[in-house]
């Protein structure tokens, strides 16, 4: 996910926060979709994983 291409200098901060949950959820969705398709089990993301290396995890 690029933030560029959700996130601009011009918004708020409330819009940029707004942004980030919305395709955070669109994420969580797709993914959901794919698992549901493909007959896999699916857990959702934790985005404090995002934040941490591999090693840390």
């Amino acid at each position: 996910m690029n933030a560029t291409q959700i996130i601009t200098d011009d918004m708020t901060l409330e819009e940029k926060l707004s942004a980030i949950d919305q395709a955070m959820a669109n994420a969580q969705a797709d993914a959901q979709d794919k698992a549901k398709a493909s007959g896999t089990a699916f857990a959702p993301l934790d985005p404090a994983e995002l934040t941490m290396c591999e090693g840390c995890q």
